[in-house]
């Protein structure tokens, strides 16, 4: 009964409207319509008003991006010009500054042999001997120009090890000038290659986490001062290694000259000295001559007094055979008349002129001549003495001397 109810009500007639209805219904149909086109419309032009503004900012802000990056771009090519100058500044100095490090170490090599030979000439000048053996100038002016070679030879070291480590700092400072503009070479690439791209070229993409600053990021204050830095640094160790330079000149040009001049001190003492030895020695050449007359003169005395002792023995004997026969007369006829008391007289006057007279002259003179040959003993080795000096001074240091020069590096 339900079901036919309801059946029943479904297949009834739907109720009928009023004109009115209809025309409301119409009226309504149109307003709706309407207010949507009118919305709709709103909608296009806000939309066609949206686009063209995001057009326009999307293009002002790329042309801003653009001139952003290519104000960049300028900036770094700034900076790579700054370190480019710097670095070849900085090369340039460390080429110069190598150049006086060999000057340095030629100047250094140059000291060794003078040092040698004044040592040697110290050592062969102890082979001087007897009154030879004198600390005279020579000697004074030696260990002096010894001295000035040591200092010179451990100043030049020093200064050495101070060229060394300049040399190291310059070459540190241009490796951080070079990694500088490794990276800005990089970077400038980089932004280079930024510059070129537009929205039709080929490989742009979208990017994962493009958007990301992160604690690896500095800022562009920091991003200066690390170039400044750089530079500063460059600038600074070029005008170390300038000062070092003038210093190094200085230093060569100073102990060329003292060691040039304790040379000539050295050489002169040297000569003055060859010439005292040389005139000693013809003194005593000139002492010895007049020994050697002094001696032939007295041995021809000596020989004068003992031809004249030989020559005095046959008056003696004559004599001495006439009282020996007149010993012989017979009896009263050995009679001590004036004959026999002149012959006793006679050979005592020969026998004393002999013995006092002749004999005693004869042992002065032969005492006089033992010591002239004491003298001319003694002047010939006094003789070889300067003799030795002479050699040792004139042949053996000065010749030596004669293969140092001092050159100016």
């Amino acid at each position: 009964e339900t079901f036919q109810k309801t059946m029943a009500r479904l297949l009834q007639a739907p109720p009928k409207f009023h004109p009115s209805e209809w025309d409301l219904a119409n009226k309504m149909q149109c307003a709706s319509t309407e207010s949507q086109k009118s919305r709709s419309e709103r909608m296009t032009a806000e939309s066609q008003r949206l686009l063209d503004e995001i057009e326009t900012t999307t293009k002002r802000t790329r042309s801003d991006v653009n001139k952003k990056i290519e104000q960049r771009q300028e900036e770094i090519k700034f900076w790579k010009q700054e370190l480019d100058n710097k670095l070849e500044q900085i090369f340039d100095e460390t080429e110069v500054l190598l150049t006086f490090k060999t000057r340095l170490e030629k100047s250094l090599e140059s000291c060794k042999e003078p040092l040698i030979i004044a040592q040697k000439c110290l050592l062969n000048r102890q082979g001087r001997v007897g009154i030879d053996l004198v600390h005279d100038e020579v000697e004074q002016e030696l260990v002096k120009e010894v001295e000035v070679l040591q200092g010179v030879i451990a100043l030049l070291g020093r200064t050495l090890e101070q060229t060394n480590e300049q040399i190291r700092l310059n070459r540190s400072a241009k490796y951080n000038l070079e990694m500088d503009l490794k990276d800005k070479f990089t970077a400038l690439t980089i932004d280079d290659y930024c510059a070129s791209l537009t929205n039709n070229t080929p490989d742009i993409r979208y990017a994962d986490n493009a958007v990301k600053i992160e604690g690896n990021f500095i800022s562009p204050e920091d991003w200066i001062d690390f170039s400044n830095i750089n530079v500063e640094k460059a600038d600074k160790q070029r005008n170390n290694s300038l000062a070092l330079r003038a210093l190094i000149g200085g230093i060569l040009s100073q102990t060329a000259n003292d060691m040039r001049k304790q040379y000539e001190t050295v050489n002169a003492a040297f000569r003055n000295r060859v010439k005292e030895v040389k005139d000693a020695k013809h003194k005593l050449e000139t002492l010895l001559a007049m020994v050697m007359d002094e001696t032939a003169s007295q041995e021809k005395n000596i020989a004068a007094l003992k031809k004249a002792i030989a020559d005095k023995e046959g008056p003696a004997k004559v004599a001495e055979t006439r009282l020996e026969a007149r010993n012989h007369r017979p009896n009263v006829e050995l009679c001590y008349d004036t004959v026999q008391y002149r012959l006793i007289s006679e050979v005592q006057e020969i026998a004393k002129n002999i013995q006092r007279q002749l004999k005693d002259t004869l042992a002065q003179a032969e005492t006089e001549l033992k010591g002239l040959r004491r003298r001319q003993l003694s002047l010939e080795e006094e003789i070889q003495v300067k003799e030795n000096s002479l050699y040792i001074d004139e042949v053996l240091c000065m010749q030596m001397r004669e293969s140092v020069y001092i050159h100016s590096f």
